[in-house]
């Protein structure tokens, strides 16, 4: 197959073809980068994971959400600046690249394919098992074949396609939690349910921080893992119609309804059952409230919503992990054979990632405590690693944009250089917080190794670029 271009869409500034990678198409549209920005992040993590949150904070989990919520805010303010100014399908990594170095650009960028990849198949087991409860005569593995299968043939096609499965997801996703937060409120007034609660479950078993600090640790950290896919809006970006235009638009509007979505469903939850009932962490949140409320089928809907979410999710992680391969290969940063395009689509990247993946899945089947432990705590970590690449790449860029093309910053990260100094030190917190527990510890250990060896691989191949450079000027 033979690389083909586009033409540049409107107000593109193309950092990866700039850096040799061929142009993928412009086929997302507006409405499609706002659904994907609106539920990139509204997952499996907070349907059915906030559960364990809320299990370990009790009613602070309000405040841990809040807390990750103006981190989360910071982070993609910051990438939207960026991505605004430089729209690029590597986001992130091309940015770190060119600020950074090219170890940067490595490190960030196939850490973060890693955790795609690793979500992937996270996502299809998970899938899976939903609809084995359903159909039990079929097997689990064969519905996550089945998934895997489908969702890697339509990121083969054109992007416009997983726009359009992202459009719908995200719709129904979103929809969920507004009729969540609608039902809430009115258990809340004592319209529907046993009655009002007012502050009883608020204030009572234990008070509202019945972990002490530990427990809050323990919550905001299920709270900033919950958060991360918003990510995936920027690198999709640089293939819609108005690169900047578009970005910044669905930057803008997402952070503040995310947060809302989050933090008020949380505090829905704690207000509405005690976060001592042990369903909250066992069956989800959601599917708890619900019962509490009298919905009828509240389990069968909540995990029918948990499905979508959970084949949202695989869709978003293909599409992301195969454009960030593509545009790291197509910048010198992995294997060449992968820098391929046909009709606009990096058809070798989908199926170098799909390939990941699956690999991944039978990690899971075979060797579920070794290789697949191993790896999926290498991606808890990862959006850490990623967030802080994006801080300390923000603060060279934006300098260096105010000098050289102030006309490209559309969007503007508040608070510059102060906020960002501050997002820097929260998720250095955070890091250092996965210090004081064994899972999280073994999180860290494991990344490290990851970081580690990206960040060799990455410096080796700057110092043999350097040299031939030298070579060839000679």
């Amino acid at each position: 197959m033979a690389p083909t271009t586009a033409p540049p869409a409107p107000g593109t500034t193309d950092a990866d073809a700039a850096q040799g990678a061929p142009q993928l198409g412009h086929g997302l549209k507006q409405r499609h980068l706002s659904m994907i920005a609106l539920g990139g992040v509204i997952g499996a993590g907070l349907f059915v994971g906030s559960g364990a949150g809320i299990a370990a904070a009790g009613p602070a989990i309000i405040l841990a959400f809040a807390l990750s919520g103006l981190l989360v805010m910071l982070i993609m303010r910051m990438l939207g600046e960026m991505s605004a100014a430089r729209p690029a399908s590597g986001s992130f990594s091309v940015h770190a690249e060119k600020e950074i170095g090219p170890w940067a650009g490595i490190t960030a960028g196939w850490m973060y394919w890693v955790m795609l990849c690793c979500g992937v198949a996270a996502e299809a087991t998970a899938a899976g098992k939903i609809v084995n409860g359903w159909i039990p005569g079929v097997s689990s593995w064969v519905w996550v074949a089945l998934f895997m299968v489908f969702f890697c043939v339509s990121n083969l096609t054109a992007v416009k396609n997983f726009g359009e499965f992202e459009f719908w997801f995200a719709t129904i996703k979103v929809t969920a939690i507004i009729a969540f937060l609608v039902l809430g409120a009115l258990g809340i007034a004592g319209v529907i349910g046993p009655g009002s609660p007012g502050t009883a479950n608020l204030t009572g078993h234990g008070g509202f921080l019945p972990g002490g600090v530990s427990g809050l640790i323990v919550g905001l950290l299920a709270s900033v893992f919950a958060y991360g896919g918003l990510e995936t809006v920027t690198i999709a970006a640089a293939e819609s119609d108005d690169p900047r235009r578009n970005v910044a638009n669905a930057v803008r509007t997402a952070v503040w309804r995310i947060a809302i979505f989050y933090i008020g469903s949380m505090a829905l939850v704690v207000t509405l059952v005690s976060w001592k009932d042990p369903a909250v962490a066992a069956d989800g949140p959601y599917v708890t409230v619900l019962r509490h409320l009298g919905v009828a089928g509240a389990g069968t809907i909540m995990q029918a919503v948990v499905l979508i979410a959970l084949l949202s999710a695989m869709n978003a992680n293909i599409y992301g992990a195969s454009r960030m391969a593509y545009s790291l290969v197509g910048r010198g940063q992995g294997p060449r054979a992968l820098a391929k395009a046909s009709g606009g689509v990096p058809r070798r990247a989908v199926l170098a990632s799909c390939l990941f993946g699956f690999l991944a899945v039978l990690a899971a089947k075979f060797w579920p405590d070794t290789v697949f432990t191993w790896l999926m705590n290498t991606t808890g970590v990862a959006i850490l690693v990623v967030w802080l690449f994006i801080c300390l790449v923000q603060l060279k860029m934006r300098r260096r944009l105010e000098r050289e093309s102030p006309e490209l910053l559309t969007v503007r990260m508040w608070g510059f250089p102060y906020l960002t100094w501050i997002a820097t030190a929260a998720v250095v917190g955070i890091l250092a917080l996965m210090t004081t527990t064994e899972g999280n510890r073994q999180q860290l250990y494991a990344a490290a190794v990851l970081v580690a060896l990206l960040s060799g691989a990455g410096v080796l191949k700057q110092r043999r670029d350097r040299a031939a450079a030298a070579a060839a000027a000679r």
